[in-house]
């Protein structure tokens, strides 16, 4: 009888182990191409019980097929009061598919999402299987139920270049009679509607996805590939409830939020009073109270539950001296009315390379607020979490996007400045000379403006010195070079954008080449175009050019004295639609001037522009190294 039940067990074990799932060699190979990930499947499934009440379990089976892949092997859920992860399951497979294990929940980390923010009652659980044997392939399930339905599940099924993806689905149900709103993208065809017992489910599907290739100056990524945003008409988030449906809709429904939150200390209102009843101008209160802002608070993240789109009170900020971008911008609402001056907050998407949001379709598409004030023709806009930035200036952060702008009527869309080429400039003067040896020596003076000085600024406010100058030591595209002295002086005014000026006292051994009896200079000494394009790429996606800048490059250097010139470059000239690029050199006696014009425009063109646009940039590669050479004189 033992023996009989050993032989069932092995033959049990025998089934198990010959039976794989997700076999490596069963991904079509044409998948395979470029992919560093392979999705084997994924089901979305959300359904929406009742307004409060929105369950969701997202399956992935995703195999990691090298090193480049291994970021997306984990997961990570957030939750928090109004979230609860109900389960989470998890396999891991070799490449025949085997089993390697299961997840055990005691392998499940639980932490704190806080990170730098104050309050937050956000957590976050997470797992990753850390195995390295590559081909593997990872299994996760996770269910979560939320008591609210102000944010809907979206689905990209690709999200990074080098994805494949076998089978992918999105399947949303929510009641009968309920407004399920949705903008999909690079997909054929509508979702398949099915209707069954006062329910109504979406579906969403897609096979067989070839990886993208890596490009550079791209689109957004669910602008490349298939994706499909869900949003609610009506839902709830805490124990408010409200409308999406419009632009108009959804700040209504901030404005209820905030209604009332807007009241200053008695002793904050006097202070304005103070500041301001002598200022003759809009423009000089809005500098003056901005100052104050920045002088009297600080920035801290506070993430408590509907906090995470409700702000602070104003006395709150005026009391405690801190608060977040709500709760700022808020305040900042607050003196300016205080002081008779109109002013909006104002919702937008923040981040250096943050795609722009869906202008024609309403949902929270949004993570920071500023303040807007209407000033007749003209318009301020401050960025209420700086201590820093000049009144009216936004930085590359939240500039040339369309933002949602809350009045006394409700949400309507706006746009933050754009900033201009003559706006963002480089201006660049060396004096340098070369050593016998080719060493250079020499001094570099700098003007930055608008967008081009934000790493600037940076650099200043939120390093320490020496901090700052392993960065400069970084900077330029020089084999070996020291920086002896450094100095930064910014410029700025209301309305104007700032300007920061630097001074570099700068050395580089071996910076021109001797040979024999010739020496070999390179005038472009700081400033050369580090974009090289194949040509013979095929291009898939359009090009995307961000900001436009000019630089302009003015350089004299001294070589050693006996060196007669031997031969020079001659001047280039080259103008496209993608911008316009010139560099000039002369020589006298022993010294050289070379002059480097740059300018890069902006914008969005067809993918059969790549050619031109590579020849473009490679030919402006090639002449940032043109040489000049000096032969002994005899």
């Amino acid at each position: 009888m033992i023996k009989r039940s050993l032989c069932l067990l092995l033959l049990s074990a025998t089934a198990y182990a010959g039976d794989p799932k997700y076999p490596v060699s069963a991904i079509p190979a044409d998948l395979l191409k470029n992919a560093h990930v392979v999705t084997r499947l994924e089901e979305i499934t959300v359904k929406m019980h009742s307004l409060k009440d929105l369950r969701v379990i997202e399956k992935r089976v995703l195999t990691i097929l090298d090193e480049n892949g291994e970021e997306h092997a984990g997961f990570h859920e957030f939750y928090d009061k109004d979230k609860d992860i109900r389960d989470i399951s998890g396999v891991l497979y070799d490449a025949q598919g085997n089993v390697v294990r299961k997840l055990k929940k005691s392998e499940v980390t639980d932490l704190s999402a806080v990170g730098e923010s104050l309050m937050d009652d956000s957590r976050v659980k997470t797992h990753d299987f850390h195995h390295r044997i590559y081909p593997y392939t990872v299994e996760y399930e996770v269910e979560t139920s939320r008591s609210f339905t102000a944010f809907l599940p979206g689905w990209l099924p690709q999200p990074d270049e080098g994805f494949a993806v076998e089978q992918s689905r999105l399947s949303v149900t929510v009641p009968e009679d309920y407004k399920l709103r949705y903008r999909q993208f690079n997909y054929k065809g509508e979702p398949v509607q099915a209707v069954n017992k006062g329910d109504k489910t979406f579906t969403w599907e897609v096979r067989n996805l070839a990886a993208l290739e890596p490009e550079s100056m791209t689109l957004p990524i669910q602008q490349r590939t298939t994706a499909v945003f869900t949003a609610p008409s009506d839902f709830s988030y805490g124990s408010y409830t409200g409308n999406m449906n419009t632009w108009n809709d959804f700040g209504k429904f901030i404005l209820t939020l905030n209604a009332g939150r807007d009241q200053l200390p008695d002793k904050v209102k006097a202070e304005v009073h103070a500041l301001t009843d002598g200022l003759k101008t809009p423009e000089e209160k809005i500098r003056t109270l901005y100052q104050y802002l920045q002088k009297n608070t600080r920035y801290i993240s506070i993430q408590l539950g509907v906090g995470g789109w409700q702000t602070f009170d104003a006395a709150y900020v005026a009391n405690k001296g801190y608060g977040d971008c709500k709760a700022l911008s808020n305040y900042m609402f607050s003196l300016l009315k205080e002081a008779g001056i109109r002013s909006h907050y104002t919702i937008v998407r923040s981040g250096d390379d943050a795609p722009d949001i869906i202008e024609d379709f309403s949902m929270n598409q949004f993570n920071h607020i500023i303040l807007c004030v209407p000033l007749g023709k003209d318009t301020t806009w401050l960025e209420c979490t700086s201590q820093t930035l000049p009144a009216g200036y936004l930085s590359d952060f939240t500039c040339n996007r369309a933002v949602l702008l809350i009045d006394e009527t409700g949400g309507k869309l706006a746009r933050t400045p754009r900033y201009a080429m003559q706006q963002n400039q480089q201006l660049r003067n060396i004096k340098a000379s070369i050593n016998p040896a080719g060493d250079m020596s020499g001094q570099v003076q700098t003007v930055y403006t608008g967008l081009q000085q934000d790493w600037c600024h940076k650099l200043v406010n939120n390093l320490k010195p020496e901090k700052q100058l392993e960065s400069l030591k970084r900077m330029f595209n020089l084999p070996s070079y020291d920086i002896a002295k450094y100095n930064y002086t910014a410029k700025s005014a209301a309305g104007v954008v700032p300007e920061m000026g630097e001074v570099l006292d700068i050395t580089a051994s071996s910076y021109a080449s001797v040979s024999g009896k010739r020496i070999f200079v390179t005038p472009n000494v700081l400033n050369r175009s580090g974009t090289k394009l194949d040509p013979e790429k095929k291009r898939l996606s359009p090009i995307q050019l961000s900001y436009p800048w000019k630089d302009v490059d003015t350089v004299q250097l001294t070589i050693p004295e006996g060196y007669k010139l031997e031969s020079i470059f001659q001047e280039v000239k080259l103008e496209e639609k993608y911008g316009r690029y010139s560099a000039k050199a002369t020589v006298n006696g022993n010294q050289i001037t070379y002059v480097r014009v740059m300018e890069k425009n902006d914008g969005v063109f067809p993918a059969t522009e790549y050619e031109k646009l590579a020849k473009f940039y490679n030919d402006i590669y090639k002449a940032d190294r043109n040489r000049i050479v000096f032969v002994k004189a005899e």
